[in-house]
């Protein structure tokens, strides 16, 4: 798990052809036009879905980890907490769905929560099990950009 701000995109080129493709993605585009939905990228080695939601109290968020892709997910508007931990402290709830890549899981170990603000990112490798939009204090508007990064 990686947590930056926008400007400091560059420092992560190195880590992969791909990543270093969906950082460029961010930093070139203004995410705040784009409507809802899937964009292509690079075909479906990389995507990004925009999306705006109210977050919501922990108790109704779900613990979340992919196999196929890691998520950057990047906060264009507003302010959310997300949950990260390792796998190996969670137990499946759901199996996993490989259509959707997505396995939702619990755990009994405390979590970490970080704040995400407007031009943050998180980046989450499929080791990274995530709970994505809950609310800071209490729920508010976000918009959001998921950058799906084949896992290679």
């Amino acid at each position: 798990m990686i947590k930056n701000s926008l400007k400091y995109t560059k420092i992560y080129y190195n880590l992969s052809k791909n990543l270093k493709t969906a950082l460029e993605f961010l930093e070139n585009n203004n995410l705040k036009n784009f409507q809802n939905g899937k964009y292509e990228i690079q075909g479906e080695d990389i995507y990004v879905n925009i999306q705006d939601y109210q977050t919501k109290p922990q108790n109704q968020g779900k613990w979340e980890a992919h196999r196929k892709y890691i998520d950057i997910q990047f906060i264009i508007e507003g302010s959310e907490k997300i949950g990260v931990g390792e796998i190996q402290n969670y137990t499946t709830t759901e199996v996993y769905d490989e259509e959707k890549d997505v396995e939702f899981l619990s755990t009994n170990t405390q979590a970490e929560f970080l704040t995400l603000n407007k031009n943050d990112f998180i980046i989450l490798y499929p080791q990274d099990v995530h709970m994505p939009q809950i609310c800071c204090d209490k729920p508010t508007y976000v918009k959001k950009a998921v950058l799906k990064v084949k896992f290679a």
